[in-house]
C-alpha cells in the first residue's frame, strides 16, 4: 500500500506537469492518427488481390497491429520517460539521490513519472481492437485473454528495456541500444508468421516480437496452445527476475559520483 500511494503520488505530480502544455494532446493525437493510418496502409497493401501473410485474414492481422499500438503506447507512456533517463542518473551522477531514497531504486527509475501523451496511441490500439474483435465475432472472454496476455507482453518489453538501461553503468551508448530495441519491434506490427523462417526465428527466440504482438492476439483468437501460454509466461517471468538480479549485479559496480 505505501508503494501504491507513493505512484500515486508519482503520476498525480507528472500529470499536472505534463498538462501546463495542452497543446501537446493535439500534437500527440495528430501524430498517433498519421501512424496508425500509415499502418493500416501498409497492411491493406499486403492483403491486395486475395493474399494473406502466413494465412492470417485482415481482420485478423488487424488485432496484431492493434496489440502493437497498444503496447507501443504503453512503452511511450510509461518505459520511455522513465527508463531512457536511467543513462542520463548514471552520467550526470545522480543514480545517487536515487540510491539514499527510502525506496526501492528499481521502483523509483521505473515509475517515477509518465507521459500522457503516448495514451492516444494506445486508445486508437484499442479502438482497433474491440473493431477487429466485433469482425471476429469475439466473445468477452476472448477479449480478456487477449489483454492478459498483452500484460504478459509489457512485462517482457519492460524488463529488456530495463536490462538495457541498467547496462549504462559499464557502457555509456546504451541509449543507442533501446533505439536499436525500439526498431526491431517495429516488425511487429505484422503477425510473425508473415516472415520468412529465418526471421520467424529471430523474432521468436533471439528478441521476442512474436510474444509481444502475435501470441496475444493467437490467443485472443484461440489459437494459443497451453505449451506457448506456458512460454510466454515462462519467458516474462525469467526477464522479469533476471533484469532485478542484473540491476543489483550492476549497482556493484556503480561509483558513486561523490566518492
Amino acid at each position: 500500500m505505501r508503494y501504491l500511494r507513493v505512484l500515486g503520488r508519482f503520476w498525480g505530480t507528472a500529470l499536472a506537469a505534463e498538462l501546463e502544455y495542452r497543446g501537446n494532446f493535439v500534437l500527440a493525437a495528430l501524430s498517433s492518427l498519421g501512424g496508425a493510418a500509415g499502418s493500416l496502409f501498409g497492411i491493406s497493401l499486403l492483403y491486395q488481390g486475395g493474399y494473406q501473410p502466413g494465412g492470417w485474414r485482415f481482420e485478423e492481422a488487424l488485432l496484431v497491429l492493434a496489440a502493437f499500438l497498444m503496447l507501443d503506447g504503453l512503452a511511450f507512456t510509461l518505459l520511455s520517460p522513465n527508463l531512457n533517463r536511467v543513462v542520463e542518473q548514471v552520467q550526470k551522477g545522480t543514480l545517487d539521490f536515487v540510491l539514499l531514497k527510502p525506496l526501492d531504486s528499481q521502483f523509483w527509475l521505473s515509475f517515477r513519472t509518465l507521459s500522457p501523451w503516448g495514451l492516444t496511441d494506445g486508445l486508437i490500439g484499442l479502438a482497433l481492437w474491440f473493431y477487429a474483435g466485433s469482425r471476429l465475432q469475439f466473445a468477452a472472454s476472448d477479449y480478456l485473454v487477449g489483454f492478459g496476455l498483452l500484460g504478459v507482453a509489457f512485462v517482457m518489453l519492460y524488463s529488456l528495456w530495463f536490462i538495457i538501461g541498467s547496462s549504462s553503468i559499464w557502457f555509456v551508448k546504451v541509449a543507442n541500444a533501446t533505439e536499436v530495441l525500439r526498431a526491431v519491434l517495429e516488425a511487429g506490427r505484422f503477425p510473425v508468421q508473415a516472415f520468412p523462417a529465418a526471421y520467424r526465428f529471430v523474432f521468436t527466440f533471439v528478441v521476442p516480437v512474436a510474444f509481444l504482438t502475435t501470441v496475444p492476439a493467437e490467443a485472443a483468437l484461440g489459437r494459443l496452445t497451453l505449451v506457448n501460454l506456458g512460454l510466454a509466461v515462462l519467458i516474462a517471468l525469467g526477464l522479469l527476475w533476471f533484469s532485478r538480479a542484473f540491476w543489483r549485479f550492476a549497482l556493484r559496480s556503480y561509483t558513486s559520483a561523490s566518492s
